[in-house]
């Protein structure tokens, strides 16, 4: 593979401000560019970007790069994915730099039937008065909002899409492989058929799969259909919404995610679009690191019963490993988000700004469940309380939970420290008054990545002052800084 070959083909046919511009509002400095930082919501411009040098550099986060690399970060791709995206835009075929082999270009040509699918399924909707007055009057969606999230309806016969695909030129094996058409009796038939379709996209917008309704409720035969496992589609992997969804997720600092795709659509059309769904499935380690990629702040949207307690607690230790801040959106009176949003959208924005921080959710619905008068209700309390408690990292954070069993049980800080440490191999904890000097200060932390970030801004800006940064005593830098001064050389190649 010619893949740096590749790679400055692309770059070369591209201006890098013209991409970042797309991302980051950015404005003439002398002969750079300079503009707020994508990756937090800083007030003061320390994002540059130089064109003669076609790189970029937060001073921020002490990131830097070229435009593939920034694509990467922004879109959290690898490198063969951001080549790809930009490939893309400036109009090169990778094919000709043998960057694609037999299986990659067979996945291409995938992504075309699905796409090529969406579009058939579009104009279906537009013929069929029923999908469109159930779209438009029962779901209570405006006009572009079907043309956003690309809604479409599947006639009833039961090769009609099979026939189309086939005139565009693509065999029956690529629509068996999309998971588009099923074969039965020897003959390949549609697998969707009299339902109103939605589109599943990948975190770049191209559509990978479906979710189809049933246009009228029939209980013998599932309300949604989900399009198999395919080559282009994992529901493990998939979060519906997110190509939408990202740049609002990136801006807000957090995500919602529900469990329902026509939940994410009711809550973008009313305005709140960093909501994305988990296709149907619980929320797996992949997609916790698909967000992670835009935020650290992730709040559910689960229904309030025992399904979602459960979900919720098998999401406390994925999130705990990545090192995620987890939290929960609790809705009134037991409604889908989608129910909320038609009655008061203000309530819907209200019940996502104050998400409860998911142990403290879990150990109150196990307190209303639990008899805590009884000998019998405390034990169950503290056993499952602690099970949840034992998933943490931070060892502050167990001793707080800890206290409050203590407390909401009427026992001893002994007692609960016993029972937390029996059977386990993990270090025991000792239930003590933290001082205060062993708790950092954010604030001084945030003061002295100012400074740092201000010293850097101004030595990059001025030419004569790039040898000073040699000979900067190595602790005037927090780690961070002193890492990047040592080990990238971006700071000599701004100018």
């Amino acid at each position: 593979y010619y893949v740096m070959d590749a790679a400055q083909e692309v770059k070369s046919r591209i201006n890098i401000e013209d991409v970042i511009s797309e991302y980051v509002q950015l404005k003439r400095a002398g002969r750079n560019f300079k503009g707020l930082s994508p990756f937090t919501n800083e007030k003061s411009p320390s994002f540059i970007v130089s064109p003669d040098k076609q790189i970029w550099h937060d001073f921020f986060f002490f990131l830097g790069g070229d435009v593939i690399s920034f694509i990467s970060e922004v879109e959290g791709l690898d490198f063969k994915g951001s080549l790809e995206l930009l490939a893309r835009k400036a109009g090169v075929d990778l094919s000709q730099f043998q960057m694609q082999n037999t299986s990659s270009q067979s996945s291409e040509r995938l992504y075309r039937v699905v796409e090529t699918a969406v579009n058939y399924y579009q104009v279906q909707l537009t013929k069929n008065d029923a999908p469109l007055r159930y779209l438009r009057e029962k779901r209570g969606y405006e006009k572009q909002t079907i043309l956003d999230f690309r809604f479409g309806y599947s006639p009833t016969g039961f090769n009609n899409l099979t026939v189309y695909l086939m005139s565009k030129g693509f065999t029956e094996e690529e629509m068996l492989q999309t998971g588009l058409c099923i074969k039965r009796n020897g003959e390949v038939i549609d697998m969707f058929r009299g339902r109103v379709m939605i589109p599943l996209s990948d975190a770049q917008g191209r559509p990978v799969g479906f979710t189809a309704r049933q246009l009228k409720d029939d209980k013998n035969s599932p309300k949604y259909i989900n399009t198999p496992s395919t080559k282009l589609y994992d529901k493990g992997r998939q979060l519906f919404g997110l190509s939408m969804a990202k740049e609002y997720i990136r801006k807000s600092g957090y995500a919602v995610v529900v469990e329902g795709n026509l939940d994410v659509v009711a809550s973008h059309q009313a305005g709140v679009a960093q909501v994305v769904a988990s296709a149907g499935t619980a929320l797996t380690s992949y997609h916790l690191k698909t967000l992670q990629r835009f935020t650290g702040d992730v709040r559910l949207a689960f229904d309030d019963d025992r399904a979602g307690q459960e979900a919720a607690e098998r999401t406390i230790p994925l999130a705990q490993e990545l090192g995620i801040e987890l939290s929960l959106i609790t809705i009134p009176s037991g409604k889908d988000p989608d129910e909320l949003i038609k009655k008061d959208v203000k309530l819907w924005q209200e019940v996502v700004d104050k998400p409860v921080y998911m142990v403290d959710w879990l150990i109150d619905k196990i307190e209303n469940a639990t008899d805590l008068k009884s000998a019998q209700g405390k034990r169950q309390f503290t056993t499952k309380v602690m099970a949840i408690v034992k998933q943490l990292k931070d060892q502050v954070e167990q001793e707080h939970y800890l206290r409050i069993i203590a407390d909401k049980t009427s026992t001893s800080v002994d007692s609960i420290n016993k029972k937390f440490t029996e059977g386990s191999t993990s270090p025991v904890i000792r239930l003590k008054k933290i001082k205060a000097e062993q708790v950092p200060v954010q604030k001084e932390v945030v003061e002295q990545r100012l400074r740092e970030q201000h010293l850097l801004g101004i030595i990059s800006a001025v030419v004569v002052l790039h040898p000073i940064i040699s000979s900067l005593p190595e602790d005037l830098f927090s780690e961070d800084a002193r890492k990047y001064i040592k080990d990238n050389k971006q700071l000599q190649q701004i100018d």
